[in-house]
């Protein structure tokens, strides 16, 4: 069997890779219309996301974090947690351990708007999984992982042909203008 040829049942690598993109299109556009809705710029709503994870997993995110997370300079996640807490989405609170540092919190109706808009697509997701058995979400599960790796490998792997540092190079497809 050779690669670009699906086993018995199966498809090829392009043809899931295909697919992938094209789940990952109408996610995006499931969530542009989430901050759409709510008047939150993407940034915004990926923001609220990598604070949600860290609160998830008991790791206090810091406003430098974010930054880090997001790929932002301090000016602009100031404005962005601006933005965050006048809409009443996000918290800065001081560190309980260290009074120096400032964390960040969801708000409680941030979470319960969330989780009543993205139910439905959980629902929808959920009903998915069902049809598969225990040994195929072990097999579903293992390629997301592994390929959440290989994207984030791929992301930090410097770009062949790059101009810039923060992009706008050959590996963007953009042009910078010719000094004369």
């Amino acid at each position: 069997m050779s690669a670009d040829r699906p086993a018995e049942g199966g498809a090829a690598a392009p043809d899931l890779l295909t697919l992938m993109r094209r789940l990952t299109v109408e996610l995006d556009r499931f969530a542009e219309r989430f901050a759409s809705d709510h008047g939150l710029h993407r940034t915004d709503l990926n923001a609220v996301v990598v604070i949600m994870d860290a609160v998830r997993g008991g790791a206090p995110l810091t406003p430098g974090s974010l930054a880090g997370a997001l790929n932002l300079s301090a000016p602009a996640t100031t404005a962005l947690l601006n933005r965050l807490e006048r809409a009443g989405h996000v918290e800065r609170r001081r560190s309980a351990t260290d009074r120096r540092k400032v964390e960040l919190t969801l708000r409680a109706q941030a979470v319960a708007l969330a989780e009543r808009f993205f139910a439905p697509l959980a629902d929808s997701l959920a009903s998915v999984f069902d049809r598969f058995t225990d040994e195929e979400r072990g097999v579903i599960r293992r390629f997301l992982d592994a390929g959440i790796g290989a994207a984030i490998a791929a992301r930090e792997r410097p770009a062949v042909g790059r101009s810039h540092p923060r992009g706008g190079g050959a590996a963007s497809g953009l042009k910078r203008p010719q000094a004369d």
